[in-house]
């Protein structure tokens, strides 16, 4: 469509045609055409019979308009079986174009005098038309949220390129890079106001580390409570917990405290793996003298062959 279009443009553009009086309406018939046919919607419409050649609704299709309908090929596919207008324009299944940059490419920008010569009005309105659709661009913001407050989904307070604070609300199942679209907060254009794009990274955390949704801790805990078991206090990004160490617990074990991670995006948690390291201090001369004494423990290698 637009290379059909961009070639009768440059034939029957007013500027290059001074000479010929009919140049300025055959310019707009065809503009008009481009209108139509270049819109998805238009153009279902019109191959149902709904519009006319010049897009007006439930009008009877002619033969054809501003001398283009005779020449090769059959109607537009699918056409109602009147609707002869548009043969020699062979245009294809395009959905859609961009008028503002197939203007910029056909006539180089032009602006003033030229737009306001007679038989440019078509080229001018299509060319007013494009820009005030076109909403202001969009300005990119990068959001660091700590740990814990991306996995409490607590609001982040930002303030915006305008000045203007706002309270974002953090989405579930969010994750390093999720992108965040705040409508109409950004630059102003003909259209409207473009949208903020938050990107956000979430702070690493000194002990808390991240597994998909899980979230995991090593938790030092001494002889004593590996030996006899203990109830011991877990810090978790919502405040500290009790957990129960089992007797026997030895080094490496993971115990889970569930739901205290990292909502996914069907607002299910996951869990706290906490991995139990048994702490040993280096100069503890009652230990020392107990492990001396020690007959027990058999031999924990046996596994490996050793």
């Amino acid at each position: 469509i637009k290379k059909a279009y961009r070639s009768l443009a440059k034939q029957l553009h007013p500027d290059r045609n001074k000479d010929k009086p009919d140049a300025a309406k055959r310019f707009g018939e065809i503009t008009a055409a481009y209108d139509l046919l270049s819109d998805k919607d238009k153009r279902a419409r019109y191959d149902r019979g709904e519009l006319d050649e010049e897009g007006n609704p439930k009008m009877p299709f002619g033969s054809g308009f501003g001398g283009y309908s005779g020449g090769a090929g059959g109607a537009h596919p699918g056409a109602h079986p009147g609707a002869q207008g548009f043969e020699n324009f062979n245009f294809g299944g395009a959905d859609s174009a961009d008028l503002s940059d197939l203007f910029e490419g056909l006539f180089g920008g032009a602006t003033g005098g030229r737009q306001g010569r007679a038989g440019g009005g078509a080229f001018s309105g299509f060319r007013q038309r494009a820009r005030s659709s076109q909403k202001g661009a969009d300005i990119a913001y990068r959001l660091k949220v700590p740990f814990e407050e991306a996995v409490a989904l607590k609001p982040q307070r930002i303030t915006l390129g305008d000045g203007k604070t706002i309270d974002l609300k953090l989405p579930q199942g969010i994750e390093d890079g999720t992108r965040i679209r705040l409508a109409g907060k950004g630059h102003e254009g003909p259209g409207g106001r473009g949208d903020a794009i938050v990107t956000v990274e979430i702070a690493r955390h000194r002990f808390y580390s991240r597994e998909g949704t899980n979230i995991r801790l090593t938790l030092p805990i001494t002889l004593k409570e590996a030996v006899l078991g203990a109830k011991v206090k877990v810090p978790t990004p919502g405040g500290p917990v009790m957990l129960t160490v089992p007797k026997g617990t030895t080094s490496g074990k993971v115990l889970r405290l569930k739901e205290r991670g990292f909502a996914a995006k069907d607002g299910k948690r996951g869990d706290q793996l906490v991995t139990v390291a048994v702490d040993l201090p280096a100069d503890d001369d009652e230990l020392q003298r107990f492990a001396g004494e020690w007959r027990g423990g058999g031999n924990p290698r046996a596994s490996l062959g050793v």
